[in-house]
């Protein structure tokens, strides 16, 4: 039975020939896994994942590599630089396609809201009859003086009286105040007509106040810390993962407080850098278990699986390492803290 497994066929090539150059290196030294994760200070987990592409190993670990297997760093830094481009361009391919699919479903998701607000703007009105055309008097027929349609009462309270027309044979001027006033209501009729196309503009194309497609004011983000190269969270967005898979460990970390129960030693790892600690312990048996404790609050454990050693616990956010502590409780119910 073949030692590695093959190596995922999407990995970009760069960094598929770096991991077979790594197994290379492994395989010449004649180490397992258990013992390099022993050596260089990177978990036997993280190793697999190194070995096995699923993750690019940290800088750290590459030095400490070199240094068990007695290569040349500088070659070897060498290759990882490649691989760490080769691997950041797939990640940005991959925000790229995922940016594109958001766009496109945002760019759907308008147009159909685009074309309902069309669709009622342009609703053709509905014509009306025709009206007959009156037939011409007679010319027997006497003429009768028109008499003006009087105004009902709720008319004239809504609008007001109507201007007052001069009677035939009176000159335009007769009538103090008659042209100011139909002056008066054209521009009132006008200005309502506006505000009512405008009001209507708004709601058919929702950029009014609360529309779907008001603008909100971009609130101000704080400057994010500048990081090494590699390392992926900081603070408060370390809490709960991998410190391996953040590249928080390996010569970024150091054992602030170290405690031996039974013969497993147990330890405060902390990352200055990501100011985050986690637990870690040693020399374990199947089935011992770690946690990391501040105050009352724990951490999820990590627990020895049956062919390792040793075992740690995802991330805790903290400003000192003397903020926690490691416990450990082993399979045979003996447990211990460090200080």
């Amino acid at each position: 039975m073949p030692r590695w497994k093959a190596l995922p066929e999407e990995l970009d090539p760069q960094v598929k020939e770096f991991a077979g150059q790594l197994r290379r290196l492994v395989d010449r030294s004649g180490l397992g896994i258990a013992a390099l994760a022993d050596r260089t200070g990177y978990s036997k987990t993280s190793w697999e994942r190194y070995l096995n592409g699923r993750l690019l190993a940290p800088k750290g670990a590459i030095v400490a590599l070199a240094e068990v297997t007695g290569t040349n760093p500088v070659h070897l830094t060498t290759m990882w630089e490649l691989a760490e481009r080769a691997w950041s361009r797939s990640e940005m391919r991959h925000d790229m396609t995922m940016e594109a699919i958001r766009i496109s479903q945002a760019r759907a998701a308008l147009g159909e809201f685009g074309s309902a607000a069309q669709t009622t703007q342009t609703k053709p009105a509905r014509s009306r009859p025709a009206k007959p055309a009156k037939a011409p008097q007679q010319a027997a027929e006497p003429v009768r003086p028109s008499v003006p349609r009087q105004p009902s009462a709720a008319s004239v309270d809504q609008f007001g009286p109507p201007p007052v027309l001069p009677q035939q044979g009176t000159p335009r001027g007769a009538v103090p105040g008659g042209g100011r006033r139909r002056l008066l209501m054209f521009g009132a009729g006008a200005l309502g007509a506006a505000l009512l196309v405008a009001i209507a503009f708004f709601v058919l194309n929702g950029k009014g106040d609360g529309g779907p497609e008001a603008k909100k004011s971009p609130s101000p983000t704080a400057s994010a810390p500048q990081l090494p190269d590699g390392v992926k969270c900081v603070g408060a967005s370390c809490g709960g993962k991998d410190p391996e898979a953040m590249n928080c460990g390996g010569a970024l970390a150091t054992n602030s407080t170290d405690a031996v129960v039974g013969t497993v030693t147990v330890q405060v790892r902390y990352s200055k850098t990501c100011k985050a600690a986690w637990a870690r312990i040693q020399g374990a048996a199947p089935g011992d278990e770690v946690r990391l404790q501040k105050g009352a609050t724990a951490s999820k454990k990590g627990t020895v699986g049956t062919a390792d050693t040793d075992a740690y616990t995802p991330m805790m956010a903290v400003d000192t390492a003397s903020d926690v502590k490691a416990c450990v409780t082993l399979a045979n119910g003996q447990k211990g803290c460090t200080r």
